[in-house]
């Protein structure tokens, strides 16, 4: 690799992003992939522990300082749940036919009577650790809609389950550490219903396809009793359903692994997984989805108690101008999106690396800069992204939406914990009812529709009525 790939790369995996700009199956040897790729797959740990830090400030009792020790909850994370969990995976994954092999190809004689060298390696200890840790980045460069990395149905719905499944259990976490269930299930309600309102956009989006191809009896709609639907960049063993689910759910826990090609998708069925990055809070990658979604609570207390007088409390702590710094985290996420796409779409070096005009090609842009920051790692395809200009930014993005958000979050974590826990009183802004949760709902709405939905309606909003008028780009 040349330096700046090699930089792009080597912090995209240490910050848990993956975003790659290179083709696995044919830049790296086994042993890059296995030392360079799937073991860095552990930075996963360091999400997990900064969140199990912040849940323990608020549970620290007179004003103590203890948050826990990173060293050791690193550890336990990665032996007691990462290793073992990924162990039994590899297991299932090799069953459903994914290779697990130090060669590195195997020569195929098709009927035609040429020679095809097929890629193999350990692509099922890869696969199975990337899912569970939330990371992303493929063994090949197709990655989940590679057959070798997802074979079958089964393993589709298995990687999304495990994409899913220590995000939202860190919800539940959340509850029996502080004691309060209630609250850990009113916090799941709102990540639950912000993804039950994006999934839809994009399955039905999808299902109906695209207008210009069904008014010319290209494609047909499915309500007119034959099929239908936008299958261009899809696998036809996942369908469109399986393809729509398993990119909402790896944008919305910004895990980044695909199965299909973003780039191909209706402009309106591309909007919910921006909108799983940009929000960061839809359960999110874990621990940084959590934490993220702490920060909107945090702020809807602020908000509530000046809109109604109440001191604002937040599990028995107070909530004080040195807590909302937190906002600073807010501010961050949309700084290092907008601002590096803007300044890509008006350079020359920006520009050239794009395959699509208009409105696509800003989507394009939009995307890769909303990944990285997100820590996704996941592309809208369709970008050159290996190039000096987004080798070098996609780094800085990486590491900035990776690490200032974390430290001002650490902050906010020893402020509160050395705060006094108050005991409830009449006058106290109970944050575990269906009337907060539904409060924390719609701030995270409306600070994040404040926020983006410009560069969407820039983008994939605007694309969707120009093709509605009968233009594609």
């Amino acid at each position: 690799m040349e330096p700046l790939l090699a930089f792009n790369t080597a912090i995209s995996f240490i910050t848990n992003t993956d975003w790659q700009s290179y083709s696995g199956e044919t830049t790296l040897s086994n042993f890059s992939q296995m030392t360079a790729i799937t073991f860095p797959i552990t930075s996963a740990t360091t999400g997990f522990v900064v969140a199990m830090a912040f849940i323990r400030a608020f549970f620290v009792r007179n004003g103590g300082a203890d948050l826990g020790n990173f060293y050791r909850d690193f550890v336990r994370f990665i032996t007691r749940v990462l290793m073992p969990v990924s162990l039994l995976l590899g297991l299932f994954a090799i069953w459903q036919g994914m290779p697990q092999t130090l060669d590195t190809a195997v020569a195929a004689h098709p009927i035609q009577g040429c020679e095809q060298t097929i890629m193999l390696g350990p692509v099922a200890s890869l696969e199975t650790i990337k899912h569970l840790g939330t990371n992303g980045g493929g063994f090949f460069n197709a990655n989940a809609a590679h057959p070798f990395e997802n074979p079958t149905p089964l393993t589709n719905t298995v990687l999304m389950i495990l994409m899913a499944l220590l995000p939202s259990a860190l919800v539940v976490c959340f509850g029996h550490m502080i004691g309060n269930r209630r609250q850990a299930w009113i916090l799941y309600g709102v990540m639950g219903a912000l993804l039950l309102l994006i999934l839809p956009v994009t399955v039905l989006s999808e299902q109906h396809g695209t207008p210009i191809l069904s008014q010319a009896g290209i494609a047909l709609q499915p309500d007119a009793g034959h099929p239908g639907g936008n299958m261009e960049g899809k696998e036809v063993r996942f369908g469109i359903a399986g393809s729509a689910l398993f990119n909402v759910v790896t944008t919305s826990f910004t895990t980044g692994s695909v199965n299909s090609m973003l780039d191909s998708f209706t402009p309106l069925g591309a909007v919910p997984p921006f909108i799983g990055m940009m929000l960061q809070c839809i359960f999110g990658g874990k621990g940084v989805g959590f934490l993220a979604a702490l920060v909107y609570g945090l702020i809807a207390v602020f908000i509530a108690g000046l809109m109604s007088g109440r001191a604002p409390e937040f599990l028995g702590k107070k909530i004080e101008r040195a807590e909302i710094m937190v906002s600073l985290a807010l501010l961050i996420h949309p700084l290092v999106i907008l601002t590096p796409s803007s300044w890509s779409m008006i350079v020359p070096y920006g520009t050239s690396s794009l395959a699509n005009a208009a409105m696509h090609g800003y989507s394009e842009v939009l995307y890769a800069f909303s990944s990285a920051a997100a820590n996704n790692g996941s592309a809208f395809a369709g970008l050159n992204a290996n190039t000096p200009w987004y080798n070098l930014w996609l780094g800085i993005v990486i590491m900035a939406g990776r690490y200032p958000p974390t430290i001002f979050m650490m902050a906010v974590a020893g402020s509160v914990a050395a705060k006094p826990t108050l005991e409830p009183t009449v006058g106290t802004l109970r944050t575990d009812t269906l009337k907060f949760g539904i409060f924390w709902f719609g701030t995270i709405l409306v600070v994040g529709a404040l926020t983006f939905f410009p560069a969407l309606v820039l983008g994939s909003i605007a694309e969707y009525f120009a093709m509605k008028s009968g233009h594609t780009f």
